[in-house]
């Protein structure tokens, strides 16, 4: 553990070393703030509430969280320092692991920042703060689940545009599966077990039980387990290139 954390604090600062931190912060807090209060009509629906300021988090977490995962291996393998990384006395899975934390937590912490809204709503009326703090769990398990899938795509390529790409696809993939646009295709051709369990793997439909207000241990179980399978095969990628 102590490797571990070792290693997520030494990517932690590095993103902050550079404008990359800043640059992201400043557009995640700027559209969340467009898309809640102008795009999501917050003042003409005129309900204390943020639903229309979580529903914005899956679209804008595609191409944003991406953009911090492009980097984790990609940027190691193009820069000639994975070798390095992987000679140094720390085992595969605390590399691996410290550096998925490190980009979670400055996900983590750009959400935090998200604070003045949840004061805004709660100075204009009287909103149900348990569904919002359930909310912020879920957004925070579904960036988690994002960084995941983009880690294990930049450990495959030393092209950060190429990491960035697939991993929008990827994730895309897995944000639209529950919805009636495409269970109504893949109905038509597979049977209802398989139509169900993709449309269980969406993160829509998870994301949206938890911002109803019920963490359902099925859906921490959905997240927690796509991120730790996601990362072991980062782990499986990464031990193979060392191998060759």
């Amino acid at each position: 553990m102590r490797e571990t954390m070792a290693i997520a604090k030494r990517e932690l600062l590095g993103y902050f070393a550079t404008p990359l931190a800043y640059v992201f912060i400043v557009i995640f807090l700027f559209t969340m703030g467009v898309f809640t209060f102008y795009i999501g009509n917050f003042y003409q629906n005129e309900r204390a509430e943020l639903t229309a300021f979580f529903g914005f988090h899956p679209w804008l977490y595609l191409f944003l969280i991406p953009a911090i995962s492009m980097r984790l291996w990609a940027e190691e393998r193009k820069a000639g320092t994975l070798e390095l990384l992987l000679t140094l006395p720390i085992p595969l899975y605390a590399a691996v692991l410290g550096k998925f934390l490190a980009a979670w937590a400055f996900a983590g912490l750009a959400l935090i920042l998200t604070f003045p809204i949840w004061i805004t709503v709660n100075y204009l009326g009287d909103p149900d703060n348990g569904v919002i703090f359930a909310s912020y769990i879920g957004s925070f398990l579904m960036a988690g689940a994002f960084l995941a899938i983009g880690s294990c795509v930049s450990a495959m390529t030393s092209s950060q545009v190429i990491a960035f790409v697939v991993s929008v696809v990827v994730c895309f993939l897995f944000t639209v599966a529950g919805t009636p646009i495409v269970i109504d295709v893949v109905s038509t051709i597979f049977p209802l077990a398989i139509v169900n369990a993709i449309s269980s793997f969406s993160f829509l439909t998870h994301f949206a039980s938890i911002t109803a207000g019920v963490i359902d241990l099925r859906d921490l179980i959905y997240f927690l387990s796509l991120i730790a399978l996601f990362l072991f095969a980062t782990a499986v990628l990464i031990d193979l290139r060392k191998a060759g």
